[in-house]
Order: structure tokens, then sequence, then C-alpha cells
């Protein structure tokens, strides 16, 4: 079933690449957030050749703040070293990653602005959780339809800089250019929003439970839908890979978490952090402009981190 997050907005057309930057706590790392306004787009595509690609769903959307950048393994270490924070227990509010049995980076680099990789979503909003547990500031992954709204950028076109895939290689790393492996952040051109790599170089994991009839089941404008998890597998990731091919960097691709992103790790039960087979697992982070009570924030990041 299709839920809603339901909230209003202060912010007009005019802030779409208002800025602000975040100090990780106890570190000298920043994270880069653009303030998006709020806005409705069409979702989708009636022309995909994919069943859950269509039919294209008028959408609207709360204004938010998301990462310009995917988040690095320099930002991610500074959570995963925090001593303060329990180690792989389910029980305490705030956890980190048990360490990783091999380097799951594949050699592929990790300082210096490389972004953080073969993680789960549980990681990923854990670290989200950790950041609000540290500064009060309410922090999630984005809704599949607020991944898309901001890839788009207020374009209609398959990709947010036209319909050419020959134009790829300016704005994406992806199967014809990375030499199967991720590239620091940032260096491809970001799309009208100002935000980089939205489309290859690592997948992105949403919030939403994966429903492949999502579209389907939307009404015809529908206010900040999302759908929430009821288990593990599949959950929605977008935007397409270093791995990938250029259909599936088209902004409205979607692509689904699989058990076999996990199929190599020898340790029983198999981690819920780490993906020994989803190299190209990544995320970026969301600010809601609208924040949540603490009650409400505890009961959001309980659902999200309880499968």
């Amino acid at each position: 079933m299709l839920g809603l997050l339901v909230s209003c907005s202060i912010f007009s057309q005019t802030t779409a690449k208002k800025q602000e930057e975040i100090l990780l706590p106890e570190s000298d790392k920043k994270v880069k957030l653009v303030y998006l306004p709020e806005g409705s787009f069409m979702m989708g595509s009636n022309t995909s050749t994919k069943p859950n690609e269509k039919p294209a769903k008028k959408v609207h959307v709360s204004a938010f703040a998301i990462g310009a950048f995917e988040i690095t393994h320099d930002q991610f270490n500074v959570f995963y070293r925090d001593e303060n924070t329990s180690q792989g227990s389910k029980v305490d509010a705030v956890t980190r990653p048990t360490a990783q049995y091999i380097d799951l980076s594949w050699n592929m680099g990790k300082d210096g602005g490389y972004p953080v990789n073969s993680m789960s979503v549980d990681a990923a909003m854990m670290f989200c959780r950790w950041l609000y547990s540290k500064t009060g500031v309410f922090y999630r992954l984005p809704t599949e339809a607020e991944w898309e709204y901001a890839c788009r950028a207020g374009s209609k076109t398959n990709y947010f800089f036209g319909n050419d895939p020959a134009l790829l290689t300016q704005y994406a790393w992806f199967k014809n250019n990375s030499k199967e492996k991720y590239q620091k952040i940032g260096t491809k051109k970001p799309n009208p929003w100002g935000l980089y790599d939205m489309i290859g170089n690592v997948a992105e994991w949403t919030m939403d439970q994966y429903d492949p009839e999502y579209l389907s089941k939307l009404g015809d404008s529908t206010n900040n839908p999302t759908v929430p998890p009821i288990k593990r597998y599949p959950r929605s990731i977008r935007g397409g890979s270093y791995v990938d091919n250029a259909a599936s960097l088209k902004v409205f691709s979607r692509q689904f978490s699989d058990v076999e992103w996990n199929k190599r790790d020898p340790q029983i039960p198999k981690s819920r952090w780490w993906l020994t087979d989803g190299a190209f697992a990544g995320f970026r982070i969301v600010k809601p402009n609208i924040q949540p009570s603490a009650e409400e924030a505890e009961k959001f990041y309980k659902l999200y981190l309880g499968n």
C-alpha cells in the first residue's frame, strides 16, 4: 500500500539552488545540501518498454534539501569509527556497521572523495539516524518520488540533459567510461539543480519498498507518495551505477535489491550492513523542510530499520 509523507513548504521556485554545508560531528568533514522547492512533475514514462516504469503519473513533493553529492567513504567513516556508538547490535538506539571481513571497496578507492559503497539500505539509514542523534536535525534517505524529482530538475526528457545518450559521458560514470570502477564524486557535470552523480557512479538507495506496480497504483495527483517497508527485500534503488548501460541511467529507470547482492558473504547470518556482491550500492541524504517531532523521528527510524 502506498503511504504518504504529508508536509507543507515555505520555499519557492527561486530557492532551487540555496545551499548549506553541515559539519559532521567531531570531524572536519562536511556534507553539502541543496534546497529544492516544492513542485509537481510527471513521474515515470509512458514510452518506457518496462512495465514497472509506467504509466507516467503526476506527483507533488514538498520542499526538501538533498545532498549535492553521494556520501563518501571519508564522510561515512566518521560514523563508522564513532566508538561512542555500539557496533552491530539491533538493540541499541544507534549502531554502526560491523567490520568488513574483506575490503568491499574492491580497491576502487576510499580516501579523497570516493563514494561509499557495498552497503545495505540499513547501513545507509543508520548513518542518517546517527546524524540525527548527534545534531538533533532529522535526516533520511529520499523517497523514490523525491529522488526522481531531484534527478529530473525540471526536465521532461529521458535524461536531465535531454534524450541523446551520447552526451552521458559528460554527466555520468557508467559502463562505457568507468573502466568498471566508481570514480571520485563531482568529477562530471551536475544536473540543472547542482546535484552531481545523480546518474551513474554508485546507485542510490531510497527509503521505499520496491513495488513493480508502484506507478499504476498512484492516483492522478498524489502528494509525497512512499511505500513503507514490510520486508528487507526488495528495496528501491535509483540512478544506475558504474556497471550499468545507458538505458539504466534514464531518470525514470527503476531498480531493486535482491538477496543475490550478498550471496558470497560467508557469515552466518549474513551481514545486515554490507553487500559482498553489491559494490555499486551507495546513497545520498535528505533533510525534510518540515522536521518531525522527536517521537515521530524515533517511530520513523524504528519502522525503517526494523525489517
